[in-house]
């Protein structure tokens, strides 16, 4: 189909409840995109963070394929031997003894507050508060959607799901205020990402988790977005040392494949039972495989280093940019490949200059250029991303 006939069909048939770009993607290879036109594009947003390894990898390709032409689902109630291999490289990334397998970021952030909620009620009936922060973004169901601390989500949608309190973002004094023996769990991101890319100071996230100790709590880091070397860490709790009771996964796990999940050590590995969680299509084969092989891929590229690398160049990089724009760039944060380029005025004109220069980005809270490219990304391709902000920057 040509463009205008991709674009009406999905007009028509599509619920609307996405702000579309006025181009069709066809294919990718490494860090750029195709579209129906046959316009190249580097693309410093892989999907949301999401196609970690870039497109058409060899090595995810292979594995996709194979385990297709294998078996492809089955339930949960039968061992397979690929589920076993992911599920082992998955605990020894995060660091954690026990992993659950689900289908995206919400899933598996409502799964930690599920068990959090469960091992807290089987202390007091009333231990069932879930504290998690402003500008937060943890998901769309309904507990999710009422630990999101962003009212934009919410209208419409009232009442939420009781028992979730909202406080400032990095403000400790603001955490230690609301708690108290009926906390169950504090829920945060260890760098916001919907939120503009906020990275708290390593103390705070310090005293977080003294305060859950404090009042028997369970620290649950969401890392959807900041997992799986995003920030030149396995996951981004390893730069402050500061270890979760939970850590939740999705986006680059599977490395464009939907698969996500969150983990623990094994003192929780029981506080649920058989039957009190679980899900059809969460661990199938086919999301083990690409979980599989994107994680031994991360590891056998050495890409943990790498990102870290090529992350404090982009920065240093996109600093340049701010001293040379002194009035347009506010700021410029984040850590590893994951960046957030702050603007004075409205993000999206420099969303469609990049566009227009065959750039691909993203803006988030409004004014913020978010950059969370493939993990593979080269130095020439960061020049490339730098030289189409410096033109739209230029322009504004």
């Amino acid at each position: 189909m040509d463009k205008k006939t991709v674009i009406e069909q999905t007009e028509k048939y599509y619920l609307p409840v996405f702000g579309r770009y006025d181009m069709v993607l066809d294919h990718g290879q490494g860090c750029k995109v195709y579209d129906n036109e046959g316009n190249e594009y580097i693309d410093a947003f892989a999907g949301i963070a999401v196609n970690s390894l870039g497109y058409n990898h060899p090595v995810l390709v292979k594995a996709i394929a194979e385990q297709a032409a294998k078996i492809m689902h089955c339930s949960n109630l039968y061992y397979t031997e690929i589920q076993a291999k992911a599920v082992r490289m998955v605990a020894e990334a995060t660091g954690m003894d026990r992993v659950f397998f689900a289908n995206c970021g919400a899933e598996g952030n409502e799964g930690a507050m599920k068990l959090a909620r469960k091992y807290g009620v089987s202390k007091s009936s009333t231990k069932y508060k879930i504290i998690s922060a402003d500008e937060s973004f943890h998901g769309r169901t309904f507990d999710t959607l009422a630990a999101t601390g962003h009212d934009y989500y919410h209208v419409g949608y009232g009442p939420l799901s009781p028992g979730h309190v909202l406080v400032p973002y990095a403000d400790i004094k603001a955490l230690e205020a609301v708690m108290d023996e009926d906390v169950c769990a504090v829920l945060l991101e260890p760098i916001q990402g919907e939120g503009g890319v906020h990275v708290p100071s390593d103390e705070y996230l310090r005293q977080a988790r003294a305060l859950c100790d404090k009042y028997d709590a369970l620290l649950i880091f969401d890392e959807v977005q900041t997992g799986v070397a995003r920030t030149g860490k396995w996951f981004a709790y390893m730069h402050s040392g500061v270890k979760p009771d939970v850590i939740t996964f999705a986006k680059g796990i599977g490395g464009g494949f939907p698969v996500a999940g969150f983990a623990v050590p094994e003192r929780l590995a029981h506080v649920f039972k058989p039957g009190d969680h679980g899900g059809t299509f969460g661990g199938n084969p086919l999301a083990c495989a690409a979980v599989y092989a994107t994680l031994a891929t991360i590891r056998s590229e050495n890409l943990v280093d790498k990102v870290a690398e090529k992350g404090a160049y982009f920065m240093e990089e996109l600093r340049k940019l701010q001293a040379k724009y002194p009035a347009k760039v506010k700021d410029v944060r984040g850590r590893g490949l994951i960046l957030g380029v702050e603007v004075a005025g409205e993000g999206k004109p420099v969303v469609e200059s990049c566009l227009a220069n065959r750039v691909v980005v993203n803006c988030t809270a409004g004014n913020v250029i978010r950059l969370v490219p493939p993990l593979i990304i080269s130095k020439e391709e960061i020049d490339t991303v730098v030289a189409a902000l410096d033109k739209a920057l230029a322009a504004l």
